[in-house]
């Protein structure tokens, strides 16, 4: 037998030994995700998310961090900090309004309803960056930002 068949036969043979442990399954169905996103004022931010966003309000520690539900999924806003011991060399703050690195996307069942969400939240006091766009390829969107320039983003298909 050649070597390279010999190779190929080890390398993609069934593992030799397999770990036993309760995380060598990653995701679980068990767990959630939440999405942390660090704010400059606690407050106003809590109120933001509550009064336009439509986020339901769960608990607020301390005017540094309040946890929302939001379409059945976790949302922390926090106050920024420091390096910690558990984050060494990373600190947390707002975003700079001229970028961004992430986003939070509503997906809409058509374009009928990303214009109905984008009356809604704009006459909620969201500020949207454009009114929606939809584009040949069968997309409808348009990006609004919350007091800190978080984006997020309606967004529906073409049936």
């Amino acid at each position: 037998m050649h070597l390279a068949s010999q190779l190929a036969r080890i390398l993609c043979a069934e593992p030799l030994f397999v770990i036993n442990s309760p995380m060598s399954d990653f995701p679980t169905s068990d767990m959630q995700l939440t999405c942390h996103l660090v704010v400059s004022d606690v407050a106003a931010s809590v109120s933001w998310y509550r009064d336009i966003l439509g986020a339901e309000l769960v608990r607020e520690y301390g005017g540094t961090s309040a946890v929302f539900r939001l379409l059945g999924q976790w949302l922390l806003i926090t106050s920024g900090g420091p390096p910690t011991v558990d984050k060494p060399g990373v600190s947390f703050a707002p975003p700079d309004p001229a970028t961004a690195s992430s986003q939070l996307i509503f997906r809409v069942p058509d374009a009928q309803a990303a214009r109905a969400a984008y009356d809604t939240l704009s006459a909620r006091g969201a500020v949207f960056i454009a009114p929606p766009v939809h584009y040949d390829h069968g997309e409808t969107r348009a990006f609004f930002r919350d007091p800190d320039n978080h984006l997020f983003e309606i967004s529906a298909l073409d049936a």
